[in-house]
């Protein structure tokens, strides 16, 4: 929806700062629509990530402070008039407006999914909280149309907590959390949410759930082995949560849940890797090969 406003406004360039699935999104739909993209990351975002933008044709620009993003964006797009399709400046108070509309798709493909029938809880990994307010908007368009009867409960998956902590003291605006660790969900790695993702945590009866490194590699295992869903650091944030809100007693055995998986593991090897231990060799010659992989318990003993 982005590119799509860009391109009819005459945009020349897009412009987005992010380390992943947004810069990502932004280089491939710039290509199909025939404009140059730029996006500034920080040093240390995931390879795979910044290797997909740069197949795209996007200028991928890596700075040494965080920040400094927003800085040289916030640059482009006042002084060269480049098109931003995310925040380019702080406090953040939302991305590209016509983005966030984009992300009413998702709404109506759950409740397509599920014949209109509105799941009881729409769980996501949150960074600013665009994707989240985009969602309830498309609910709340379906509602309004008649399609559906209700609302769901939406719920933000967080890292570090800041939708978490207004909730929790009642206030209107999202504080700002303090990095005290590098997160492995680099994409969700905000320490400040939106109050538009708070009012609609809020208005919704939902909830926000801060997780952790430990419940992210747990979950990520979990799907694969069992589900054969391999899943990003980040997006593993969403049945975290889900498992959080069961243990509190707020999600019943007889609700309908839905979890928005945002991409898949091969974006972020490293950190599954990481976790992984040394990989099984065995020696050449089937006799010494098999020995020892009964030694491992590959091959049964006999």
């Amino acid at each position: 929806m982005a590119v799509s406003a860009a391109r009819g406004f005459g945009a020349r360039v897009i412009v987005s700062s992010s380390s992943g699935n947004a810069g990502a999104a932004a280089a491939a739909y710039a290509a199909r629509a025939g404009l140059p993209c730029i996006v500034f990351t920080f040093k240390g975002a995931a390879g795979p990530m910044l290797t997909q933008m740069r197949a795209y044709g996007a200028t991928v620009v890596a700075v040494e402070e965080r920040e400094d993003r927003w800085t040289l964006m916030e640059h482009a797009v006042r002084r060269f008039g480049w098109f931003p399709t995310s925040p380019f400046f702080g406090p953040v108070v939302g991305s590209n407006p016509y983005g966030i509309e984009g992300y009413k798709t998702l709404a109506y493909e759950i409740a397509e999914a599920l014949d209109w029938q509105v799941p009881d809880w729409c769980v996501l990994p949150v960074c600013y909280g665009d994707a989240l307010v985009g969602i309830w908007r498309g609910f709340s368009d379906m509602m309004t149309l008649g399609w559906t009867d209700r609302m769901p409960r939406m719920v933000a998956a967080e890292v570090y907590g800041s939708l978490a902590v207004a909730l929790q003291k009642g206030v209107d605006a999202p504080p700002d959390i303090r990095r005290n660790h590098v997160s492995l969900a680099t994409s969700i790695g905000a320490t400040r949410g939106t109050f538009q993702a708070l009012d609609v945590i809020r208005r919704s009866g939902g909830a926000a759930v801060p997780v952790d490194d430990d419940a992210l590699m747990r979950w990520q295992r979990q799907l694969a082995i069992t589900e054969g869903l391999y899943i990003e650091p980040s997006t593993a944030a969403a049945p975290a949560a889900v498992e959080e809100l069961v243990s509190e007693g707020r999600i019943g055995a007889d609700h309908r849940v839905v979890c928005l998986f945002t991409a898949s593991g091969l974006k972020d090897p490293a950190a599954t890797a990481a976790r992984q231990g040394e990989l099984l060799t065995v020696p050449p010659g089937f006799d010494a090969a098999a020995t020892e992989l009964r030694r491992a318990g590959v091959f049964p003993d006999q």
